[in-house]
């Protein structure tokens, strides 16, 4: 699903809520997470998963093509850990 599926779909099933004000909420959702994460905060939804970020130190690398040395800096990456409900739902509970 993508993000004009999704508000489409909470479109649909909210006939009273105008199409922009959808778009607008799930704008503002997604922003939020985003901000929270780059204040280096763990967002959690009940049921669905935790978004968190994760350091990666930095290190030695190799180029693939000539296979020499490469330093890779320090970094930060997002996670995800999906949630209890979520992982019985996706293995048939």
């Amino acid at each position: 699903m993508i993000r004009s599926e999704l508000v489409e779909k909470i479109a649909e099933d909210n006939p009273h809520l105008y199409h922009r004000d959808v778009e607008r909420i799930v704008s503002t959702i997604f922003s939020e997470i985003i901000k929270a994460m780059a204040d280096g905060n763990r967002v959690e939804l009940r049921g669905f998963g935790a978004f968190s970020v994760k350091k990666r130190d930095a290190r030695t690398g190799r180029n693939p093509r000539t296979g020499e040395s490469v330093s890779v800096e320090e970094k930060h990456v997002p996670f995800f850990k999906t949630g209890k409900l979520l992982r019985d739902r996706l293995n048939g509970g």
